[in-house]
């Protein structure tokens, strides 16, 4: 019998996690979360394409004259909608890789559950205020009032984001028992995989639904009332959550020594340092596979540049599928070996992807076998993460993680087209398969555990 109050049962599996009442509010508040937040995006192409991008783009202003010192190419209704959306993505992601160390820090000083309702309940508030974005008023730099208004929503919504991840991570091994946390972290994995998939590929259509099936009820945009919907289901589900914390009274101490101790524990505990390592790599392979897909996709004759989407979709049923297998069965295997398996995987299929390029369904099952050793190597280190990590601490390392995770994220993104342009598809890959194996070796998954 288990000695653990939280577990229900024995299964150490999908099953025995979703028995965990507590766990499975949380689970909910992640998905209408993960869901907001792709829609968010979605949404703001959404309305730019709507009320910023005429058929023609204006003529002078500072943003034009700012995309021509960049030679960037503004000629049609297209380009100009990449450009107006390129400033929604970055209000998004520069929260995302300056402040995750700092909102680590007030995660651990406030209750975890406080700062996840907080922070969705914020955002759905912050979703209220789009539809006044549309209203006419001054325009500066060539564009109306709204779309700046847009751009500092999207920066605090990202901002409220940066709280509420170390939150909820530090929150699963508060409602899981240590045995079921590789399951936890697997369905964790997976879903937001799966709201990745589902908000971008479902968000314009279900908006357009919303606007147009709303509207022929006389109710006019309609389709501001996803966010705050989703958003607000997420607040109210982990609203729900029954759990014991105390808040820490750190109102005496400096952040920046806060700061300074989280980074401590990767200094003392190997196992912590040695995880985030492998989900920086991983991150920072998957963010530049998002680039090479153009040249993969290119090279095929059914699909084309433009359809480079159906690659990474591909991946991340991959990535889904090995995290139901990790849930299920990763408990009997050695962590170590199975990172190490994973980034095995990873690189057999990245020179594989340079060798059989060009052919569609080698190209979509070799995706997928990607998506698989991703889970294998992101599932057990973050698992490892959490269990090695001491419960005063979670916030700040999650924290730091987030940070490191974005930039490895962006990095990549900005140095993996210019590479590719430079020495060709094949080299590149090669190189990163080399990466991955030699990060599988340092693991020395021939040793005894």
């Amino acid at each position: 019998m288990s000695d653990d109050p939280r577990s229900p049962g024995e299964n150490t599996g999908l099953q025995g996690v979703l028995a965990l009442p507590e766990f499975r509010k949380l689970w909910l508040g992640q998905i209408f979360s993960q869901l907001a937040d792709k829609f968010y995006i979605v949404l703001m192409v959404f309305l730019i394409a709507q009320y910023w991008a005429g058929a023609t783009p204006p003529e002078g202003g500072a943003l034009v004259e700012a995309a021509g010192a960049f030679n960037l190419s503004i000629e049609g209704r297209a380009q100009w909608i990449t450009l107006l959306a390129t400033g929604i993505y970055v209000a998004n992601t520069i929260p995302a890789m300056v402040l995750g160390l700092v909102a680590g820090v007030w995660a651990d000083r406030w209750r975890k559950r406080e700062v996840m309702v907080a922070s969705n309940g914020i955002r759905a508030g912050l979703a209220l205020l789009t539809p006044f974005c549309l209203l006419d008023g001054p325009h500066w730099l060539g564009l109306s009032w709204g779309y700046w208004a847009l751009l500092v929503i999207t920066f605090l919504e990202s901002v409220l984001t940066q709280f509420f991840a170390p939150a909820e991570q530090a929150a699963i091994p508060m409602l899981v028992p240590t045995r079921q946390l590789l399951a936890a972290n697997s369905l964790y994995q997976a879903t937001s995989m799966a709201a990745t998939i589902v908000g971008f590929a479902l968000g314009d259509p279900i908006l357009r639904a919303l606007k147009y099936g709303l509207g022929a009820l006389g109710i006019a945009n309609g389709e501001f009332a996803l966010l705050p919907l989703c958003y607000g289901l997420a607040a109210l589900s982990i609203a729900w959550i029954r759990v014991e914390e105390t808040p820490r009274r750190s109102h005496d101490e400096n952040i920046w020594r806060e700061i300074s101790d989280g980074l401590e524990v990767l200094k003392q505990r190997p196992s912590v340092r040695s995880a985030m390592l492998q989900l920086v790599l991983l991150y920072s392979l998957l963010a530049a596979l998002y680039v090479l897909a153009i040249s993969l996709a290119s090279a095929i004759r059914q699909l084309g540049p433009t359809q480079f989407g159906t690659l990474l979709a591909m991946s991340g049923i991959g990535l889904a599928l090995g995290a139901v297998a990790v849930a299920q069965i990763g408990h009997r295997f050695n962590r170590r070996r199975l990172a190490s398996a994973g980034l095995g995987t990873i690189a057999w299929s990245l020179v594989l992807l340079g060798q059989l390029r060009g052919s569609l369904g080698f190209t979509l099952t070799l995706c997928a076998v990607l998506g698989v050793g991703a889970a294998l190597l992101a599932i057990p280190a973050q698992t490892t993460i959490q269990e090695d990590t001491p419960e005063s601490m979670r916030g700040k390392v999650f924290g730091l993680q987030n940070n490191l995770i974005n930039i490895a994220l962006s990095l990549p993104l900005v140095l993996a087209g210019a590479i590719v342009s430079r020495y060709g598809l094949l080299p590149v890959l090669w190189a990163l398969a080399g990466l991955a194996v030699a990060a599988a070796l340092l693991e020395q998954p021939w040793k005894r555990c």
